[in-house]
């Protein structure tokens, strides 16, 4: 075994000494794609190693208290980590034999193994042994797919798929057992401090934490370019406008209020021709990408000026998608669906797929979840969006990137 990583140490020497800047972007790629295998199959093997190792008695042998600190000293570890690295050999050594294989092919990494050891030994307790050998095929699929954080929470509900007769029996139990530690641990400490001040610490219950989040998450976007408050102070300043508002009896706004309103002032003439710039009630101009780009997602008051400017008629604000409309599209993209984007549908806006601009409907079906960045991104590339058979929005990538275009889809927020 020594001579043949020996060997492999003297490969990946030589690959640190290749120069990169010589290869071919796909090359490249591909390199990176080898390295990240080679990366968990060494993994495999240490882990093989440590779990031998501490099978033998090695670290006490050589006066260590155990393995952990033996490997904290031999291997310069954290003990923490240390302690993780026993466990997570011990995990592996017992782990199914297509664990073991899809981390020693490349196929998963560590984080994964030990998602997928922990999901299938509750699958194992839970429906038994034949439905633990099916969640191990079904849960190294998904590992191809998303990450360690992601297949946990795809795990949850791992029995739909292996065993699905009791599949909603264990959910359910699992709800309750959750909500009875969630109503045990809830509470809040509130600690006046000398100069008046408070400190607030606690733990909300899941219900409680959405009522929070849904109530302060609208108050809490920075509110211009010169806001250098801190993502915490934000959150302060926004549960006490919450408290004001309660105590004002006041609505809370919608989405954080209203957002800006764009008065897009042009003549009778061009109506009806394509939008070019866009002038502000306060006087500022929008460029047409700007343009577009709001009017995805914001309030439009069309202004309709005669030849010598006069006002000849201001149509009613209208919000493009909000309200129902854009709960359907929540629950329908789940949050941004640029494929790899796993942000929430907080942070997103409605884009057009048709641009509103253009004529674009007002309707599901021409509408996409986007984040800011990602929104951004699309009205400035060559991406483009359209929604497939099934009414999911695929993405077409330029042909600099994909020559094959082939459509591309966001698996994060998807329900398997």
């Amino acid at each position: 075994m020594i001579d043949a990583l020996e060997q492999a140490e003297a490969a990946v020497v030589a690959c640190f000494d290749a120069s990169a800047w010589a290869a071919s972007e796909p090359d490249l790629v591909a390199a990176l794609d080898a390295t990240h295998r080679l990366e968990q199959r060494l993994a495999a093997v240490k882990l093989t190693l440590v779990r031998e190792l501490d099978g033998r008695g090695t670290a006490t042998a050589q006066g260590a208290s155990c393995t952990a600190v033996w490997l904290r000293d031999r291997l310069r570890l954290g003990v923490g980590a240390a302690r993780r690295l026993v466990a997570l050999a011990a995990t592996f050594d017992t782990s199914p034999a297509g664990v073991r294989d899809a981390l020693a092919g490349g196929l998963v990494d560590i984080e994964q193994v030990r998602v997928i050891a922990e999901t299938v030994e509750t699958v194992h307790t839970t429906a038994g042994p034949a439905a633990a050998d099916k969640a191990v095929g079904v849960l190294v699929d998904w590992a191809a797919q998303f990450d360690a954080t992601q297949l946990r929470k795809l795990g949850t509900r791992i029995l739909d798929h292996v065993a699905p007769e009791i599949a909603d029996a264990a959910a359910e139990a699992a709800l309750r057992a959750d909500e009875s530690r969630a109503a045990r641990d809830r509470h809040l400490t509130i600690s006046e401090q000398p100069d008046g001040r408070l400190r607030l610490t606690g733990i909300l219950d899941t219900e409680a934490a959405a009522l929070l989040r849904t109530a302060i998450d609208p108050l809490t976007a920075p509110t211009g370019p010169d806001d250098t408050r801190t993502p915490g102070q934000r959150r302060h300043d926004a549960l006490a406008d919450v408290c004001r508002l309660a105590l004002s009896g006041g609505d809370l706004p919608e989405s954080g209020g209203d957002r800006p309103q764009l008065v897009v002032t042009t003549t009778y003439d061009v109506l009806r021709q394509q939008l070019t710039t866009g002038t502000l009630d306060t006087g500022g101009q929008l460029s047409a990408d700007a343009v577009r780009r709001l009017a995805c997602d914001a309030a439009i008051l069309p202004a309709i000026l005669g030849g010598n400017g006069q006002p000849l008629d201001v149509g009613r604000q209208r919000r493009l998608i909000t309200g129902p409309l854009r709960r359907a599209l929540v629950l329908r993209d789940r949050g941004c669906a640029f494929p790899g984007c796993d942000r929430p549908p907080r942070w997103c806006d409605a884009h057009h797929i048709q641009h509103w601009t253009d004529g674009g409907p007002t309707c599901l079906a021409n509408a996409v979840l986007l984040c800011g960045h990602h929104h951004r991104h699309l009205h400035h590339s060559d991406w483009t969006v359209h929604l497939a058979n099934d009414g999911q929005p695929e993405f077409i990538p330029p042909a600099w990137l994909d020559p094959d275009q082939v459509p591309r889809r966001n698996h994060y927020h998807r329900r398997i």
